[in-house]
């Protein structure tokens, strides 16, 4: 039987380098002590902060170098958690660093206000007395933006105390499904699947024996081509479900209504406007996004057709909605060729761009392989003052050649801005941050499409693209209206229950997903998604791709001045709104063409792909 490798068991080069960042235990103890002492220097000045420029200037230098080490503090005791959830230690540390972080916003939470107090003339004289003030520009406009939703600095400081605990929900819902829940093993399947073993020596998903279930592995054995087994993985793994429906069920009603609360503190009509607000995205932008894909229904409708053109019963199920659409055997791609095709889709972009992300896979940027109790999913995380760090999965497979292309456009993203610009500027938005990723997928797609002449790896490019193109664009879309739903729903006073919500879902997988034969366990899917409890963050995966594929055709086009335009972005971090980043790199986000368009290439790929048949 298959097993998942322990985390010893996994040679150093394929682990992240996190001793980078501190190189045990006392450093990271050292500079938790050096935060505690910031926070001391901070809380001085509050009162007095904007009394003339030069104590502006300090207040600001001296808030920066504590948020810097928090980053830094937090991210190390994360990353070292996400290695195996079930560590006591690192999740003492996490937790500790969370609440060092919450001191930290509490410290500085005198500092908006304050400035608040000033008018832009007020801004411009301080300026005037220490010219290095103008860096922070953009900064001063956006605070006094934000000044209508900004409450006393009693209220602001309660607020950043309960920072802590308004993430429990989230916390909550983390641990039990990555360390808490066991998911049951089923009878294996003879037909052999795509994915193998991170160590190379053992069985694959196929070989007839038990076959264990994890959030990591569910939906690659999803894709298995023997139906029967699909269906027995499905069944196995919602019934697991179900048996915490209660606990879920309370910490997402709790996370929703967290959210709820806090828009109102904070003097916004609804818990979207407020999360839309902080990168000052229109709430017509989510709108339009959901109309647009909603009047374009039909194409994944037809893709769901061709899918079940490639099944070997009469209807479409729900555990046949990750099969792929080709019925060969997928083709393994290792980690090590995964790397050099994603090195050499990245051509386009310039010779700078292409060598500081070989270097960065090179410096041990990625830990790559599950192992036992290790967070799922994938990420790019890191600080201003680290080098990147990506945390995979990976399962020798093209899913997962992809997933790496993603997380490395976030961190190539981070890369540029962190050599560009100064710390309050270092961070972007979500909105623009999925454009980052996803440009990078898609020149993967038109690489491996004109290069590779292995005409099985080209139909399973082409299916996997198609497949982005559906979880990306429409899964996401259904997310994000699932999620402004459970809001409104809160908002006017309705209750949340867990039954309610499967019906919420269910009647939106319906929507999105017509060819299908809907059951009661699909109802329950919203119970595995982790990024509920980052209120309105996926449909900004919707968004981004439909930028990335009219920045991807302009930069093929056009050539050096369309690539220049990207790297210039890529570049700019927060320096300016999401929105005027995207002009300036081509592309208008408060226009439906950009989403009208990505789902145009989505049917022109369907059409190449029914052409193959």
């Amino acid at each position: 039987m298959s097993s998942v490798p322990a985390r010893d068991d996994i040679d150093e080069e394929y682990k992240w380098a996190l001793e980078s960042l501190y190189a045990d235990d006392e450093a990271w103890e050292a500079a938790y002590e050096d935060a505690e002492g910031l926070i001391e220097d901070l809380e001085a000045y509050e009162g007095r902060c904007t009394d003339d420029g030069a104590t502006l200037l300090a207040t600001l230098e001296t808030y920066e170098q504590l948020m810097r080490t928090v980053s830094n503090v937090a991210s190390y005791a994360r990353m070292r958690r996400d290695e195996d959830t079930t560590d006591d230690t690192y999740q003492a540390l996490t937790a500790r660093s969370q609440s060092l972080s919450s001191d930290a916003s509490s410290a500085a939470s005198f500092l908006e206000p304050e400035l608040q107090e000033l008018t832009e003339a007020d801004i411009d004289d301080l300026v005037d007395e220490e010219p290095a003030l103008a860096e922070y520009e953009h900064y001063f406009d956006d605070v006094l933006r934000m000044k209508p939703h900004t409450r006393s600095t009693e209220v602001e400081n309660l607020l950043a105390e309960l920072g802590e605990v308004t993430g429990a929900a989230g916390e909550v819902y983390n641990m039990l499904a990555n360390a808490d829940m066991e998911f049951p093993t089923v009878e294996g399947s003879e037909a052999r699947s795509a994915s193998n073993s991170p160590s190379g020596d053992e069985p694959r998903e196929g070989d007839g024996d038990e076959q264990p279930i994890t959030l990591n592995n569910f939906t690659t054995l999803q894709k298995n081509p023997d139906r029967d087994f699909r269906q027995r993985v499905y069944e196995a793994f919602y019934d697991e479900w179900e048996g915490v429906r209660n606990a879920v069920g309370t910490a997402y009603k709790n996370s929703v209504k967290t959210d709820v609360k806090l828009a109102q503190a904070k003097n916004y009509d609804t818990a979207r406007e407020a999360a839309l607000n902080g990168p000052n995205v229109p709430v017509e932008v989510y709108d339009t996004l959901v109309d647009t894909v909603h009047d374009n229904l039909g194409k994944l409708h037809r893709h769901a057709e061709l899918k079940a053109d490639t099944i070997d019963g009469d209807d479409l199920r729900m555990w046949d909605l990750y099969v792929p659409l080709v019925q060969e055997e997928s083709p393994e791609v290792s980690y090590e060729q995964a790397c050099e095709y994603v090195t050499e889709a990245v051509a386009p972009l310039g010779d700078d761009y292409q060598s500081r992300l070989a270097e960065g896979l090179d410096s041990r940027w990625v830990d790559v392989y599950e192992t036992k109790h290790k967070q799922s999913g994938a990420y790019s995380g890191g600080t201003y003052d680290s080098q990147p760090f990506i945390l995979m999965n990976y399962q020798d497979d093209v899913e997962s050649m992809y997933t790496l292309a993603h997380e490395l456009g976030h961190s190539m993203h981070s890369e540029y801005t962190s050599a560009s610009q100064p710390y309050v500027y270092s961070g972007y938005e979500i909105f623009v941050a999925e454009v980052a990723s996803t440009v990078n997928e898609t020149l993967l797609t038109h690489h491996l499409l004109e290069t590779v002449e292995d005409e099985r790896l080209r139909r399973h490019v082409l299916n996997e693209y198609l497949e982005r193109f559906r979880s990306t664009l429409y899964r996401q879309t259904m997310f994000a209206e699932f999620e402004h739903r459970t809001h409104e729903m809160t908002e006017a006073g309705e209750p949340l229950t867990p039954d309610r919500l499967d019906d919420l879902y269910a009647e939106l997988k319906g929507d999105y997903y017509a060819p299908a034969e809907l059951d009661d366990r699909i109802a329950r899917e919203w119970m595995r998604i982790p990024h509920f409890y980052r209120a309105f963050y996926v449909y900004q995966y919707a968004t981004g791709i439909s930028a990335a594929v009219a920045l991807v055709d302009r930069i093929l086009e056009e050539g050096e001045p369309a690539t220049q335009r990207y790297i210039d972005f890529l570049s700019s971090g927060s320096r300016e709104y999401p929105l005027k980043l995207l002009r300036g790199a081509g592309v208008d986000m408060a226009s439906p063409d950009p989403v009208e368009s990505a789902l145009d290439t989505y049917g022109e790929y369907l059409d190449e792909f029914a052409s193959l048949q």
